[in-house]
């Protein structure tokens, strides 16, 4: 496209509302005689019906989910557990919360691979990821699932 071979651009001629009798639009500019949709500053809900019952509150809800029953597990990286515990110790949940890891309300301990582990410890958590599994095989650390 070249700078000569521009073309205007042809808009849509805007509707003007409210110049009287002859323009279709007058008066009431098309807003009808009187209530909160005659008035400014009025805003419709799309799922408003007059009052009428909302159809999206007649229809059941479908599926199910689990969220309301999740448990999330808090996460603890090998690096950490590195640096946090020495030979022969038990990582478990009330060893974290003992250190101020964990808050009281903790559903449980989910082991990350991020980092390494050289220290000779026992893992007892409620999940591993499986690259931690991984890196604990080849450590020769001994873990459990709760």
């Amino acid at each position: 496209m070249k700078l000569n071979e521009l073309t205007k651009r042809i808009k849509p001629k805007r509707n003007r509302l409210g110049r009287g009798p002859g323009s279709g639009l007058g008066k009431t500019s098309g807003r009808g005689q009187k209530g909160a949709g005659s008035r400014s500053g009025y805003k419709r809900r799309d799922t408003y019906e007059g009052g009428q019952y909302r159809l999206f509150l007649k229809l059941p809800t479908r599926g199910f989910s689990r969220a309301r029953f999740r448990k999330p597990l808090d996460p603890i990286n090998l690096k950490l557990i590195d640096l946090l515990y020495k030979d022969g110790e038990t990582v478990n949940l009330q060893t974290l919360q003992d250190r101020g890891l964990l808050n009281g309300s903790s559903h449980g301990v989910k082991v990350l691979a991020e980092g390494e582990t050289t220290k000779k410890v026992t893992i007892e958590v409620a999940a591993f990821s499986k690259a931690a599994i991984e890196k604990l095989e080849k450590a020769g650390i001994q873990y459990k699932t709760i």
